[in-house]
């Protein structure tokens, strides 16, 4: 069952009024009164039963997983082990000082439970405001190539054949991690080998940014041996249907 985490502040707490004590430019504030709580729990409302225990507020849930975003926390652990600690945390998340938090466990819960296909109806529904707001314009960033003259796409679609052709060329004197191991607890992630760090199960998510307020239009995760030059075409395809505007130019890194 669907839990709720009532709105009203305690009329005592040691005599300290968080409202007070976070500061009137918070971003967190400024967050805060974005959030259209009642929207999200009508769209994971039927994620939800009728009876039993009641869970942690949606809102709730999503504000962790914007805090883990917003201050680049480590790990879920990490991040409920400091919300006692934060008194502006505990002012977004609506609890008091005596209150307990959630375990970490929720999350993961969460994710389980809403699925995909929330998630992304989510995100589309933040980036349409901005595209309102004209933070968004038809530049769009991520991993790809310029778009020119027809001369220029012609050339480089070339060379992206020629080079990809050359990638697939197996060797008997290489085996890729990925192909030699596999993760039995995570077995969608791909073992592979990032810089200086040693094989492990890893994802990648792969983003299109436009650089105009730097929003993130369009976004996929996949396992970490998918090559993002292969994604490319499709997440300029989702930007579109984000904004409703077509890429005047996209830019790639390596």
């Amino acid at each position: 069952m669907m839990g709720r985490q009532p709105p009203q502040k305690e009329l005592f707490s040691y005599h300290v009024d968080l409202d007070r004590r976070v500061r009137a430019n918070h971003p967190l504030r400024r967050i805060h009164a974005l959030l259209d709580g009642e929207r999200l729990r009508q769209q994971v409302r039927s994620c939800y039963g009728y009876n039993g225990h009641e869970s942690v507020d949606p809102v709730i849930i999503m504000k962790l997983l914007l805090l883990l975003f917003l201050d680049d926390v480590p790990s879920e652990r990490e991040l409920l082990r400091m919300i006692p600690e934060r008194l502006d945390y505990l002012w977004f998340l609506g609890y008091g000082l005596d209150d307990a938090v959630p375990d970490h466990s929720v999350l993961s819960k969460a994710r389980k439970r809403w699925g995909v296909t929330v998630f992304e109806a989510l995100f589309v529904a933040v980036v349409g405001p901005c595209v309102q707001a004209g933070l968004v314009d038809a530049h769009a960033s991520n991993n790809s190539v310029v778009q020119g003259a027809p001369e220029l796409i012609a050339a480089v679609k070339s060379a992206d054949q020629a080079t990809e052709q050359k990638l697939e060329e197996r060797t008997p004197y290489y085996v890729a991690q990925h192909e030699r191991l596999m993760s039995t607890t995570d077995p969608d992630a791909t073992v592979v080998r990032k810089g200086h760090l040693g094989p492990r199960p890893r994802y990648k998510n792969h983003r299109v940014v436009d650089d105009a307020h730097g929003v993130i239009t369009a976004v996929e995760t996949t396992p970490g041996a998918v090559a993002e030059n292969h994604r490319l075409l499709p997440l300029v395809a989702q930007h579109e249907r984000n904004t409703a505007t077509a890429a005047a130019t996209v830019v790639a890194d390596r």
